[in-house]
């Protein structure tokens, strides 16, 4: 099977689709811009994050209710982030449907790391097996948080 190929799961009135030409890059942007991990992106950042991701949307009916973005190079690493269910189509378990579509997509089987960062939902990510990397000089990174406001700021 082809990883790239579009794959789509149905559920009574939702869908979870891969095909990027379904995604309401608006809709997702107007989410992002107020979630608490991309405070004041801006939409073509978010535009072109899309471009270069392996997206999953979740809609109901026509409406995108939902997103999960995976950055990866299709064989040995994924970074999932973005992950969202609207407020209202929430305590329907669409979240737990949205990693269960992720994790039954023909690249996860290869993949040798998966990595998230979460405040919001740590309860959801360690049912399907993701555990908290807190161990010293394992995980690195450089965190830029303001990024978005500071480019504000700067124009």
């Amino acid at each position: 099977m082809d990883e790239l190929a579009i794959q789509e799961w149905r559920k009574e009135d939702y869908l979870i689709s891969t095909d990027k030409t379904k995604l309401d890059i608006s809709a997702i942007h107007r989410y992002l811009t107020r979630s608490t991990w991309a405070e004041g992106i801006d939409e073509e950042t978010v535009f072109n994050s899309v471009q270069h991701s392996l997206n999953f949307g979740v809609f109901y009916q026509d409406s995108q209710v939902g997103f999960a973005r995976v950055i990866t190079d299709y064989a040995t690493f994924a970074y999932l982030c973005d992950v969202y269910i609207l407020e209202e189509h929430q305590g329907n378990n669409l979240g737990r449907w949205l990693m269960t579509c992720f994790h039954a997509h023909p690249v996860f089987e290869n993949l040798r790391r998966i990595l998230l960062f979460t405040t919001t939902a740590p309860w959801l990510y360690e049912k399907f097996g993701y555990e908290p990397v807190n161990r010293p000089d394992y995980a690195w990174t450089i965190t830029r948080p303001d990024i978005y406001q500071t480019k504000k700021q700067k124009k």
